[in-house]
């Protein structure tokens, strides 16, 4: 088996480094997150708290257009390191909510490059890139989030789409449950909230005959948004403190899945989104106490 290890000593110096952004949790972007959760956007207004997890649509990329790669992402190497690379995807998120995010109050997040660890799967070479994120409002901390990205090689031509996912594991019975079935234009709103220019989310050809992947993939970001919505509807007083997500693969638009939520003794939740065979495509954990970043 060949060598297929990067060498990522030249982005060394990209560990530490920062990105401060800013924003407002503006009252229209809100309601239209109400509206794509089939929500009555009319019954938030400014001053509420906002839901947990609904800080994902802020502080949106705003890369000029002649800074954008050939897949529709700002290129890299300014913030996020010049990874050898081409294809992007995000593998997960942990959070820790600290305090309410107002709706209309500006917010501020400083973002920081923590690790860049290269690794061999399935599909070949992969790097993890860790960035950390802590969000403040009135300069207070309200949240803490760690993303990791993985990038991965090109796809080869002739390998069709990447291998298929792991095969069906038993899960615990489901205390809640419900279809998951996002369409095309649930991409495109949400894609549309977030400021997401990535391809594989809107162009059929590029991400069939680019990317090798069967069908236009929904997003990590929109997994993770609804099982929030999950765990908040089975939490007491629906009130989150700690939550996190891992993307395990892919997830097609036109075809029905399920999301589910188990509820532990100790109060904490396992949730997962499931494909139509029943094979995971996201797993989290979530808990009222927002505990310890790991």
């Amino acid at each position: 088996m060949p060598d297929t290890h990067v060498d990522t000593s030249a982005m060394a110096g990209w560990i530490g480094r920062q990105e401060v952004l800013e924003d407002e949790v503006a009252l229209p972007i809100v309601r239209r997150l109400a509206a794509l959760l089939d929500l009555d956007p009319l019954s938030y207004r400014r001053g509420d708290a906002l839901p947990e997890g609904w800080h994902s649509v802020f502080f949106a990329p705003v890369a000029r257009q002649s800074q954008l790669g050939p897949d529709g992402h700002p290129r890299k190497g300014d913030f996020l390191p010049p990874v050898p690379l081409p294809r992007r995807m995000f593998a997960g998120r942990r959070l820790r909510y600290l305090a309410p995010v107002t709706i209309g109050a500006e917010i501020r997040r400083t973002s920081t490059i923590a690790s860049i660890t290269p690794k061999t799967g399935r599909t070949g070479q992969m790097i993890f890139v860790r960035v950390d994120h802590v969000v403040e409002m009135d300069g207070k901390p309200v949240l803490t989030e760690a993303h990791d990205i993985v990038y991965r090689e090109e796809a080869k031509p002739g390998a069709g789409a990447p291998p298929k996912a792991e095969a069906k594991v038993e899960l615990p019975p489901a205390d809640d449950s419900q279809v998951y079935a996002p369409q095309t234009v649930t991409l495109f709103r949400y894609s549309a909230l977030t400021y997401n220019g990535h391809r594989i989310h809107y162009d059929q050809p590029y991400t069939t005959q680019e990317e090798g992947y069967p069908g236009l993939v929904v997003n990590g970001g929109l997994h993770a948004l609804y099982l929030h919505e999950m765990a908040r509807r089975n939490l007491p007083d629906g009130k989150l403190g700690r939550f996190s997500v891992r993307n395990v693969n892919p997830f097609f638009v036109g075809r029905e899945g399920e999301l589910r939520c188990s509820r532990a003794a100790d109060g904490s939740l396992s949730l997962w989104a499931v494909n139509e065979q029943g094979k995971i495509v996201a797993q989290a954990e979530a808990a009222a106490e927002p505990g310890e970043m790991v």
